[in-house]
């Protein structure tokens, strides 16, 4: 029976300090977005975890945001056997108790973490549609919305091109799709 850690933020210059967990045995750690389930560190736990073990994790929002997922991730650690607490929220679900307090916590909080998400998205959207609006006209340096950066680099598509790889060929290599290839 051990006691297992897991944190998240959402991004690499995020700092996961706040997240005290106390004495953990193994500890997971994410730095990606908790919109999806898609996270390594969250994978490896799940494949991980045991019967007995108590996953801890420092709230709700943490774990997932959206209630869909929430729900499924700790169905996945309790069905195993295992506990999950969450330790802002001070509530612990596992398999052997069926609180429907509890439960109900879950789902409202759940819910919370989702809605908190959606207007963090809208606030996004309002806040680069303002930008782009006011970027009319200027020059990029001088732009405030610069978009995301290129995640592609067209001297690394250009080199292999010229090494004489076709489009499927350097799309594999770079793990991108083939119309980005085309694109450059």
């Amino acid at each position: 029976m051990a006691r297992i850690g897991y944190q998240r933020v959402s991004t690499q210059e995020q700092n996961l300090a706040r997240q005290d967990l106390g004495q953990v045995e193994k500890l997971f750690s994410d730095k990606a977005s908790g919109a999806t389930t898609e996270r390594p560190a969250l994978k490896e736990l799940l494949s991980y975890v045991r019967k007995g073990d108590e996953v801890v994790c420092f709230s709700i929002d943490r774990l997932a945001r959206s209630l869909g997922d929430l729900q499924g991730i700790i169905s996945a650690i309790t069905d195993k056997g295992a506990s999950v607490a969450f330790l802002s929220e001070r509530l612990t679900f596992s398999c052997d108790k069926d609180d429907a307090f509890s439960t109900l916590q879950l789902q409202m909080m759940g819910a919370f973490a989702q809605f908190e998400r959606t207007l963090i998205l809208n606030r996004q959207a309002e806040g680069i549609a303002k930008a782009k609006e006011a970027d009319k006209g200027k020059p990029l340096a001088e732009r405030k919305f610069k978009g995301r950066k290129p995640s592609i680099k067209a001297d690394e598509v250009a080199r292999l091109r010229e090494q004489g790889l076709g489009a499927t060929a350097i799309a594999e290599a770079l793990g991108i799709s083939r119309a980005s290839v085309y694109r450059f």
